[in-house]
């Protein structure tokens, strides 16, 4: 299966804790960013993660991940950070993201990028950690276009 055509986008604000003693966004903080747009992206098309291990035994895990970074974020700024799916197979999937400075920019200037990546994201069983497939139902939701917020 292969990427929708929009991508998922979720708002986030710079507050002390995400920065260092510059007031600049901590490098680490950025997977903390990918992970909070990741599981509101799955929460929009209907996929509650805690009701999914309760329900099915299993969980995501991160696998792997890849990150290039552009320009830093700075206490109080506005960011969009976006997930969008690259790949999806029967145990795992890849997922695109990126995190971007709100700005009020005109409609025809991009928002600045400051930090992109990749995450590939696998289905293990809660219990024992072994990989799974993963269920349909999921693969079914993750078909249809997904939804900007």
């Amino acid at each position: 299966m292969s990427a929708g055509a929009r991508a998922f986008s979720w708002p986030v604000r710079v507050y002390w804790e995400d920065t260092d003693a510059g007031g600049i966004v901590f490098y680490a903080n950025y997977l903390k960013f990918f992970e909070r747009s990741r599981t509101e992206w799955l929460r929009s098309l209907g996929i509650e993660q805690q009701r999914l291990r309760e329900s099915t035994g299993g969980i995501f895990v991160v696998a792997e991940t890849s990150i290039r970074y552009h320009r830093s974020a700075r206490l109080d700024d506005e960011l969009i950070v976006t997930a969008s799916l690259v790949e999806a197979g029967r145990a795992s999937m890849i997922i695109s993201q990126q995190v971007l400075l709100k700005t009020e920019h005109a409609p025809e200037q991009p928002a600045p990028l400051l930090c992109e990546g990749t995450i590939r994201i696998g289905w293990v069983d809660a219990a024992s950690l072994q990989p799974r497939r993963i269920p349909a139902s999921i693969l079914d939701s993750l078909k249809h276009d997904t939804p900007t917020t």
